[in-house]
């Protein structure tokens, strides 16, 4: 009877011990389950965060918002990119070598093309308006054989003057020389606007691009 009763008293010492073993592994269990979804929480508000701040690798800063609604608006094209580098080179460079078309960033020639207007045929080199741009520059451009009404309304807008500063303050005006798809564009380090349609809209749109990245290029040359 002993030998019986000592069994007994051992299988329910081991169902006691399977049952604290098994409870013990549902509270962790549950712990980790609140930990995870605590850490996703986390994540989440991270990227509203940083999606609300303008942060993250795709450029997009506090202000763009406004412009990508204006080109919208218009039927225009905007683009943000993260910068192709910015080393200076002495070799010839074409369009073929920058990801973007028009460029918005990339090793350019070590001189930058002034600030101006650009008669047909007179207009810098790639490598040298690149430069441009990397000194906070805007530049408008045309595609060759545009008309006519294209052109005077990209100098009009040229003409104005920029925020606070006088007009045409750090301001291109130019032919394009890379074969880019659009019919008239706003270029600056790292963002395009490109219309194919200019019309008063699409020059608002240009106009909201020009304010929103003048003088934010890496370089600040007054």
């Amino acid at each position: 009877m002993a030998s019986r009763q000592e069994e007994k008293e051992q299988r329910r010492r081991e169902r006691l011990e399977r049952e604290r073993a098994e409870q013990a592994a549902a509270k962790r269990k549950r712990l980790l389950a609140i930990v995870g979804g605590t850490v996703v929480a986390a994540a989440i508000v991270v990227g509203v965060a940083l999606a609300v701040s303008g942060g993250g690798d795709d450029g997009e800063r506090p202000g763009d918002a406004a412009v990508a609604s204006a080109a919208r608006a218009a039927g225009c094209v905007y683009r943000s990119f993260e910068s192709e580098g910015n080393n200076h080179v002495t070799e010839p460079r074409t369009a073929g070598d920058y990801e973007t078309n028009p460029p918005t960033s990339g090793d350019h020639d070590p001189t930058a093309a002034p600030d101006g207007l650009y008669p047909p045929g007179n207009e810098p080199e790639i490598a040298n308006w690149v430069h441009t741009l990397e000194h906070g520059r805007i530049i408008l451009m045309y595609r060759p054989g545009a008309p006519q009404a294209t052109v005077q309304a990209l100098q009009r807008l040229y003409e104005e003057p920029v925020k606070d500063n006088p007009a045409s303050y750090h301001m291109v005006l130019m032919r394009n020389n890379t074969r880019m798809p659009f019919q008239a564009a706003a270029v600056a380090w790292r963002h395009y606007i490109g219309c194919n349609n200019v019309t008063p809209a699409a020059i608002d749109a240009m106009r909201e691009f020009r304010d929103r990245y003048v003088d934010q290029g890496p370089e600040f040359i007054p």
